[in-house]
């Protein structure tokens, strides 16, 4: 039967090997779990505080406000160098129209 661990143990666990210095094995010896489940634990720790949500987990209001925030900081970038270009275009159709009149 497999052990269930709270999310504190395993965030305290994930710790011994991203803040201290410890092992997977050293890890795992100290907190006396499988070796496996440690690189588990550091990788979901890793990715929490690298701000990503790990695979099948629900995103957080405030990561979803982010992705959409992202969003249309692109879209409006795109939208900014289209009518830069668009702009460019006018002036030197105008000046070629100023420089040879019909």
């Amino acid at each position: 039967m497999a052990k269930h661990f709270t999310p504190e143990f395993k965030l305290e666990a994930a710790k011994l090997v991203v803040d201290h210095g410890y092992t997977y094995v050293k890890a795992a010896e100290a907190v006396n779990v499988s070796h496996s489940a440690i690189p588990r634990w550091v990788n979901k720790l890793r990715l929490k505080r690298q701000g990503k949500t790990p695979a099948g987990l629900p995103l957080t209001p405030e990561q979803l406000e982010l992705r959409e925030a992202r969003k249309k900081i692109q879209r409006l970038e795109m939208e900014n160098e289209i009518l830069k270009k668009a702009t460019a275009l006018l002036i030197v159709a105008t000046d070629v129209k100023l420089a040879h009149p019909l």
